[in-house]
């Protein structure tokens, strides 16, 4: 007997059956005649991919507005000089390092969100992390925005509907319906023991016939985890591509995971990943720093993108790039910056409108240092989650957020 979930022929059929619009299984009978409106258009087989920026990344010095002599008065020795940028327009150009994300701008499939926060900013790792993990600032929000995003697609529990790859789970998947798949290493993903142990790890799966519903839940919830380890263990050991992820550091093993998983049509619509241990915390000597963790970064994303497009899944696939907040507009005096406010987001896929969207905050007309938010970041869920997903934005971000228009 295999072990795992789905064999090629039933994972062909599933979405055969999704395409035929079995996807309403899953939609939430509470809709709103819009929001019906928009899963009745939604395709099934589409993916968000969610990746975090840890650390605060400094926007300023990642999409460079060179063509305001103020940026160059508050960064005298970190501004990156106008001839190495690679120019947008006579105004911004992507950071020296960028590469990946030129490409894909210059494909159409890359957006640039500028002046993204929200109003009574605040400057902790923690607590701004929680704002947009939750998607609700400054109000105790217990669920994270993906998480809601999983409840509002199916109100029954739905196996693997989110996957979340790291050490430990995001408070941005956490779910009132369904049970994040979290996992770091596919190939230790998997209950291990001395031998003499393994009857005692086959008990812990318990009944899931029990009349004790608790039980019942607990031993479907272990079985449940126990394919799906299996199943990413097998996906994993199956997945090869000759597409360069640049080096590989931790976001590029990551995405490559996600590839791994989509190629082998793990039933998932929701994935997390995160650039780990705080790396865009630059406060001193930041401009080699900042080049390096850029580099990595974009080669990573485009690696990915290029290898969705190699499986074919390209037209399916979203991704929507964040951090907590970005630096203040002066540089410090150790070369680097501080904890800021605003910051351009990025949305990335074939059905994407590829261009720059949002005022850009002014460099001039600033509070106490910190740019002033033009755009506030849940318009951009918002986007994610109508455009895209097909689902009704104000059921999730418990609030009306305009969209952007990102989506073809």
């Amino acid at each position: 007997m295999t072990a795992k979930i789905l064999t090629p022929d039933i994972r062909l059929s599933r979405r055969a059956v999704l395409k035929g619009g079995a996807y309403g299984l899953g939609l939430p009978l509470a809709f709103s005649p819009a929001a019906k409106a928009l899963a009745a258009a939604a395709d099934p087989d589409r993916i968000l991919v969610v990746v975090e920026l840890d650390g605060g990344n400094d926007g300023l010095n990642t999409i460079v507005p060179y063509g305001d002599d103020a940026y160059y008065r508050q960064r005298p020795k970190i501004g990156i000089p106008a001839e190495d940028l690679r120019k947008l327009d006579n105004h911004f150009g992507f950071h020296p390092a960028l590469a990946g994300f030129e490409r894909l701008y210059k494909d159409g499939k890359f957006a640039i969100v500028h002046g993204c926060g929200y109003d009574n900013p605040i400057l902790s790792h923690f607590a701004a992390m929680g704002f947009w993990h939750t998607g609700v600032p400054i109000a105790g929000e217990k669920l994270g925005w993906v998480g809601r995003i999983a409840d509002a697609m199916s109100p029954t529990p739905s196996e693997n509907m989110i996957v979340n790859i790291g050490q430990a789970q995001s408070l941005a998947v956490r779910s009132r319906i369904h049970a994040p798949l979290v996992f770091d290493d596919p190939n230790r993903f998997m209950r291990e023991g001395r031998f003499e142990q393994q009857p005692w790890f086959e008990s812990l799966t318990g009944d899931a016939n029990s009349a004790n519903g608790t039980l019942a839940y607990l031993s479907g919830l272990a079985t449940s985890a126990l394919k799906s380890a299996d199943f990413v263990r097998q996906a994993w050991a199956d997945y090869a591509t000759d597409v360069s992820y640049g080096l590989e550091l931790p976001l590029a093993r990551d995405l490559r995971k996600v590839a791994a998983l989509i190629d082998a049509d793990m039933p998932t619509r929701l994935y997390y990943v995160n650039y780990r241990n705080n790396a865009f915390d630059t406060h001193v000597h930041q401009v080699d720093l900042h080049a390096r963790l850029l580099t990595y970064t974009s080669d990573a994303i485009h690696g990915f993108m290029t290898d969705i497009d190699r499986i074919g899944r390209g037209k399916d696939i979203a991704m929507m790039v964040f951090t907590e907040f970005g630096r203040r507009v002066p540089e410090n005096a150790s070369g680097g910056t501080d904890h800021g406010t605003a910051t351009p987001m990025y949305v990335i896929g074939d059905a994407v409108k590829g261009g720059v969207y949002g005022a850009p905050p002014s460099l001039t007309e600033l509070d106490d240092g910190n740019l002033i938010h033009t755009t506030d970041f849940r318009r951009v869920y918002a986007t994610m989650i109508g455009e895209w997903l097909g689902l009704d934005p104000a059921v999730v971000l418990k609030g009306d957020f305009e969209t952007l228009g990102l989506f073809a």
